[in-house]
């Protein structure tokens, strides 16, 4: 006599589970064009490394024999895998059986998917789709009464999805519509996607028609608005985009504070020298230029992973490597307000900033800023609140930071380039540029009388603009110690590539002084 008997039931229920919602509900999904929550799971992980944690967790009915007949399983799939060799936790909804809803849920499983990121220090990865556990009206008639938000037992979900946030990387994928406390969970993470198809709301457009907004899904919370918001990161064309973008996000990360970022080998020559970067700033300081390939030459070739490019673009950021090792990188984009700091580029500042210092990665920043952007939608923006989060932010970094200063460098956001009252790297570029403020705009105010009083005004001012210029030449200011050193802007790569490797004691495993919030 064995167990096979019990082997062989454990076994059928898993076949149950492994039907999700039912070959129709599974066809539908197909159709649809979303593979479903464990086709997402096994292109995500290495192959053959899914161990699924409550399988066999769902609704049961049973004959009149009291024997199983069917088994619905939870809408929530989650377990251990490893991604580039590297354990990490992955939950997933399915969104066949009852469309994610808190129908078809069971509390805990989303919650130990939590739980088992934290007590084991590993990366957690959210497959999204539908409310992800939350909310449905049938909820009432299935339960028999209503649901408090927040009621006893609910909060401890909230309050560890938040915590993880201070100890692991997070990354969530948006991989159909997305609502409630689905799009929840899928905002608080250190870095988010959504395939284009799908679209992410507080509410869905038969909730929002009922106040007058009769809208479709992408209208309300598709991919470009989601991203030019800032809800939702980065927004890819197919699922096994948004699976490559969560595999590499994690690739430059430790995984948990209590670890450091990995270094890899490079092939890349750290001495490596680019011409084109004595003439890719143009003498024109009206003229514009583009970042993103300056950013492409000082980095290891192909490393360089932006975040957020829709949102607060006067500012790039993202991750990089140097000679191996993993950088956060920001920088300004002068096709953007001329690098100027809007309201939602300081937001972007501070979650950079955090997610820096939350996982001891050093930063360096390619500075062109002519300070925060002005004007009425600035001030109606509340630019200057932002902003004073932003320079709090950078000033509370303690990882190791470089600044590069390519061109501008004025007024308040142009100063904090770098955090105060300690240490930093700086060096500035043969076209760096800097002041008080600009003098364009400037000089008529301060010279109103000398300009009015003149027999040719226009004159009068050219010849004020010349001499002034002459007076804030960047060597001027290295006369006196006020920048430590101008370089030659081929020999970036080196310097920064050295910053890095210095940088390398400094990565010190542990928590943050503070713990980053969503």
């Amino acid at each position: 006599m064995n167990w096979q008997p019990e082997l062989d039931e454990l076994r059928r229920r898993e076949a149950f589970a492994h039907q999700m919602g039912g070959e129709e509900r599974v066809k539908r999904q197909r159709d649809g064009g979303r593979l479903t929550v464990r086709e997402r799971i096994d292109a995500l992980l290495d192959r053959d490394s899914f161990h699924e944690v409550g399988a066999i967790a769902g609704r049961a009915t049973y004959d009149e024999r009291n024997e199983l007949a069917d088994l619905v399983p939870s809408n929530c799939v989650f377990g251990r895998g490893t991604v580039n060799g590297r354990p990490v936790v992955v939950v997933g909804d399915d969104f066949t059986v009852r469309g994610g809803s808190a129908d078809a849920s069971i509390r805990e499983k989303p919650q130990m998917a939590e739980e088992m990121a934290a007590a084991f220090r590993l990366p957690i990865i959210r497959v999204i789709e539908g409310s992800g556990g939350g909310g449905s009206v049938k909820t009432i008639e299935t339960k028999g009464r209503s649901n408090l938000p927040g009621e006893v037992g609910s909060g401890a979900y909230f309050q560890i999805t938040t915590e993880n946030m201070e100890v692991v990387p997070v990354v969530a994928l948006g991989l159909g519509s997305v609502a409630g406390l689905g799009s929840a969970r899928l905002a608080a993470s250190h870095y988010s996607v959504m395939t284009r198809s799908s679209a992410m709301f507080v509410a869905g457009p038969p909730v929002v028609a009922r106040i007058g907004q009769d809208l479709s899904k992408q209208e309300l919370g598709g991919a470009d608005i989601q991203t030019r918001a800032g809800g939702v990161d980065d927004a890819v064309d197919t699922e096994e985009e948004a699976f490559e973008r969560a595999r590499r996000f994690l690739s430059y990360l430790p995984s948990s504070v209590y670890d450091v970022p990995p270094i890899e080998p490079s092939n890349d020559d750290p001495n490596r020298r680019d011409e084109s970067l004595m003439k890719v700033i143009p003498r024109d300081r009206r003229k514009v230029y583009r970042m993103r390939p300056i950013i492409e030459t000082l980095v290891d070739r192909g490393t360089f992973f932006e975040m957020g490019k829709n949102f607060g673009r006067s500012v790039i950021t993202g991750l990089a490597r140097l000679d191996g090792r993993p950088v956060a990188v920001m920088a300004s984009d002068p096709y953007h307000y001329a690098g100027a700091w809007t309201a939602d580029a300081c937001q972007k500042v501070v979650r950079f900033c955090d997610l820096a210092e939350t996982f001891h990665l050093p930063v360096f920043y390619l500075l062109d800023c002519p300070g925060f952007l002005v004007g009425l939608e600035a001030e109606k923006s509340a630019v200057i609140r932002h902003g004073v989060r932003a320079m709090a932010a950078m000033n509370q970094c303690k990882v190791p930071w470089c600044t590069i200063i390519v061109r501008n460098a004025f007024g308040v956001a142009g100063a904090v380039h770098k955090p105060a009252a300690r240490f930093t790297m700086r060096y500035a570029w043969l076209s760096a540029f800097w002041g008080s403020l600009p003098l364009e705009g400037g000089i008529e105010a301060a010279y109103r009388a000398d300009i009015d009083a003149a027999d040719d005004p226009a004159a009068k001012l050219r010849e004020i603009e010349d001499r002034l210029n002459k007076l804030r030449s960047p060597f001027r200011l290295a006369e006196t110690f006020g920048v430590e050193e101008i370089i030659d802007p081929r020999d970036t790569r080196k310097l920064l590539c050295e910053f890095a490797r210095l940088s390398d004691p400094l990565r010190t495993p542990g928590m943050a002084r503070f713990g980053m919030r969503p």
